[in-house]
């Protein structure tokens, strides 16, 4: 058996991290930043080497990127499944404040509800409720 965690670089961990744990719930496990690691220079040792989140009973991890900026491919969306309607819309209107809604979430042709956006971070997301 394998597990599958996504790892998420961001130009301020602490900040997404934050906007996650309200969006979806859960809590900041551990954050870990450079200046536990011997040798960083002062100027580095405030940023997020690692952070793990705990949000909807699953668990995400996070670091800030050699960079101010983060680059996000097109060709990967985080997948989320909820039970309930009500649970996957307070999770779409949660992730999309601040970002952009693709596809609003409403009930599809095969019967469950759907909806994608990239949140504020660049970060894409598809929210489902289970058939």
């Amino acid at each position: 058996m394998a597990t599958l965690t996504p790892y998420i670089y961001s130009s301020d961990a602490r900040k997404q991290a934050d906007f996650y744990v309200k969006a979806l719930g859960g809590e900041i496990v551990s954050l870990r930043t450079f200046a536990d690691m011997p040798g960083v220079e002062e100027s580095e040792k405030n940023r997020v080497m690692h952070v793990e989140l705990q949000l909807l009973g699953l668990r995400f991890f996070m670091a800030d990127s050699g960079t101010n900026t983060v680059e996000r491919g097109h060709g990967l969306d985080l997948t989320l499944e909820v039970k309930s309607e009500e649970e996957g819309r307070r999770i779409f209107e949660a992730l999309s404040d601040g970002g952009v809604v693709k596809m609003p979430f409403a009930r599809m042709f095969w019967g469950t509800m759907f909806g994608r956006l990239v949140d504020p971070f660049g970060v894409c997301w598809q929210v489902s409720t289970e058939a």
